[in-house]
């Protein structure tokens, strides 16, 4: 039986997806590296330090590190969802539907605990998380299934008691990899990708989200 739900954050809780893009590629810009948009598809779902790894091997830069541009591109960012970001549709009342029913509620993200902090405190959303865990907790991140296992453990609870809900690829692997039922929100120009077929269930907003498609999980 359910009794804990695993929320992603980028592109689930917030419409930070689309502002990513432009702070990685303002901040590639900057130091010379030859990223493009069309490339991102190929670290979706890794954490930022990941991805600026990532880019040091594919498109190699000389100047600062890959931790110190990624450090640049999560200052960007987070300045950027707060001046431009929101919560996303249904969010906040599948949250308020699930505290007061007395479920354990976690935030598993890939993004660093700092942003993650910065953006719950300033949208006002932080004391429904019974836990929040970030990749930088764990070794590996998405598709890696560390972070939701990670987070489980924390609130108490068995991956078999668990739902995740995601909108990346990589965060629904993630999920089926440690064992916890899945339901998938992707966005809408990914939604018809076949690969989500591994989700429990599928939504095309969070607005859609209740208990009778828990029950059928």
């Amino acid at each position: 039986m359910i009794n804990t739900v695993l929320f992603d954050m980028d592109g689930l809780l917030f419409d930070t997806e689309p502002l990513w893009g432009v702070s990685m590629l303002r901040v590639a810009e900057q130091h010379g590296i030859p990223v493009t948009k069309e490339r991102f598809k190929d670290t979706r779902g890794f954490h930022i330090y990941e991805v600026t790894a990532y880019w040091a091997v594919k498109y190699p830069w000389q100047g600062k590190s890959s931790e110190e541009v990624a450090e640049e591109i999560l200052d960007d960012i987070i300045a950027l969802t707060i001046e431009q970001g929101s919560v996303m549709p249904g969010v906040l009342n599948a949250l308020e539907l699930l505290k007061t029913n007395g479920y354990k509620i976690g935030l598993a993200s890939s993004s660093p605990i700092r942003m993650i902090n910065a953006l719950v405190e300033h949208f006002d959303i932080k004391h429904y998380f019974d836990c929040i865990t970030s990749a930088d907790e764990v070794e590996l991140g998405k598709p890696h299934p560390a972070v939701f296992l990670h987070c489980a453990n924390q609130l108490g609870a068995l991956p078999l008691q668990c739902l995740v809900l995601e909108d990346s690829i990589n965060g629904v692997i993630a999920g089926k990899a440690a064992r916890m039922k899945v339901i998938a929100i992707p966005e809408p120009a990914h939604y018809d990708d076949a690969r989500f077929a591994i989700a429990d269930a599928k939504l095309r907003s969070m607005e859609a989200f209740g208990f009778g498609m828990m029950e059928k999980l």
